[in-house]
């Protein structure tokens, strides 16, 4: 299944059920909601990590649908742009992007 037809069973799933379809400030939210709920799950090496990021990955989806965002093809150009970049490494250990001109 690819990733506009995820967005859409998610968008789907949220008419379906009577979820929030227009406040998108309020879904933004939730969707932070989730990815704490993510990172709870992994700091407590909780066995539901992978269903609380299933839950993140939905929310996003369904966020992306809302938004009129094909989320497939925004990733692709994103991974395009990160694979080109370059980084040095600063003088604290940190990775940082080299500017382009």
């Amino acid at each position: 299944m690819s990733i506009k037809e995820l967005q859409k069973r998610a968008y789907d799933n949220k008419v379906k059920h009577g979820f929030n379809l227009d406040d998108i400030n309020f879904e933004f939210c939730l969707l932070y909601g989730e990815v704490g709920e993510a990172y709870h799950a992994w700091l407590m090496k909780e066995d539901g990590l992978g269903s609380e990021l299933a839950d993140v990955g939905i929310y996003l989806l369904g966020l992306s649908e809302m938004l009129g965002i094909d989320l497939g093809k925004e990733i692709e150009k994103k991974m395009a742009i990160n694979e080109k970049r370059v980084y040095k490494r600063a003088a604290n250990g940190v990775l940082v992007k080299e500017e382009t001109k």
